[in-house]
């Protein structure tokens, strides 16, 4: 007669058992980042970067419980992959559609831009190719979430995750102070502003953040603007696919198909149609936040400073250069063609 470890091993619930201490930590350390969001100053920090500084510290200082790891990897995966999905919600065609074609045109120049103007700095600069493609995701498109978007198909090394994140957070949290101050001198009215904001700070929150300071119309630009640009997340995670596809295929790897990105479009496609409710909505935006947190979390409880040291401040100096030119290639263009 089979031991009750043994029938246990059999059920088809023990592999899922095995995910939820490392499923619960992840979830813990995204709370904990929502909880300081509380503490006066650190709430212009999204819960996001609070989560992966808490499990890197964690990590770092006790070390992550062998028991967590499996759940660790799955929230890295699996939950990330859910969160982008949810994510698609957040866009309608018809907020696209509102930006015009003009703004459409200046916010997709800028993005493929500096991309490319990333990649190619990273190689004068040497920074590792993943590395490099993870900040030049962060800077053209919409941060943190970009960069774990990005490496489900670039597959970079968590400390590569760590420190891209890092790079988008500390410069994209320096436009969102500095962007402000220069609308007045630069001379632009309060929906170019909007849209220079919306097409080149990192972060959806400090697009919110440095948009409503000049003012509720310069606010709501800005955020129609950046959510614009979220939505081309998802043609450029298909484009590395097919470029890490073509690279592997040449290295005899397999690059999986990004499944994840269609879910995305579809949800778009389900709030342009049949948008959910206003209270439903923002249920779905904070679903979605701690979500995409306890991804981030897992990258933290997987990143060695150690390592993170190791690389120097060549990419440091790569996010630097990225977020100056998507600074001045976005504005050159608003000055020019609007």
């Amino acid at each position: 007669m089979p031991s009750a470890a043994t029938a246990l091993s059999r059920s088809p619930a023990a592999p899922w058992a095995g995910l939820v201490p490392g499923v619960v930590l992840c979830a813990t350390v995204a709370a904990a980042a929502f909880g300081l969001r509380q503490v006066p100053g650190i709430g212009v920090l999204s819960p996001m970067i609070l989560s992966i500084v808490i499990g890197m510290a964690l990590h770092n200082l006790l070390g992550t419980p062998a028991m967590a790891k499996p759940g660790v990897t799955f929230t890295m995966r699996r939950i990330l992959r859910a969160a982008i999905v949810l994510l698609g919600l957040q866009l309608t065609l018809g907020q696209v559609v509102s930006v015009g074609a003009t703004g459409l045109a200046v916010i997709a120049a800028a993005l493929v831009a500096t991309f490319l103007f990333t990649k190619a700095a990273g190689r004068m600069l040497g920074v590792d190719r993943g590395l490099a493609e993870l900040i030049g995701a962060g800077t053209s498109i919409c941060g943190a979430s970009a960069v774990i978007a990005c490496n489900t198909v670039t597959r970079a090394h968590d400390e590569d995750v760590a420190y891209a994140v890092a790079c988008v957070t500390v410069f994209g949290s320096l436009a969102m102070f500095l962007y402000p101050m220069l609308a007045a001198p630069l001379g632009l009215a309060p929906d170019h502003f909007g849209l220079w904001a919306g097409a080149s700070i990192h972060e959806v929150a400090q697009v919110v953040a440095a948009g409503f300071q000049r003012g509720e119309a310069a606010g709501e630009a800005a955020t129609v603007a950046k959510l614009s640009r979220v939505m081309m997340l998802a043609p450029l995670i298909l484009t590395l696919a097919m470029m890490a596809r073509t690279h592997g295929a040449a290295e005899g790897a397999r690059v999986p198909t990004p499944w994840f990105v269609f879910g995305f479009i579809a949800m778009m496609l389900v709030a342009s149609v049949a948008p959910p409710p206003a209270e439903l909505k923002a249920d779905i935006v904070a679903a979605t936040t701690f979500l995409l947190s306890m991804a981030l979390a897992a990258m933290g409880l997987e990143t060695d400073l150690r390592k993170l040291r190791a690389k120097g401040l060549r990419p440091l100096a790569l996010g630097a250069v990225s977020t100056l030119f998507i600074a001045v290639f976005s504005l050159t263009l608003v000055k020019t063609v609007l």
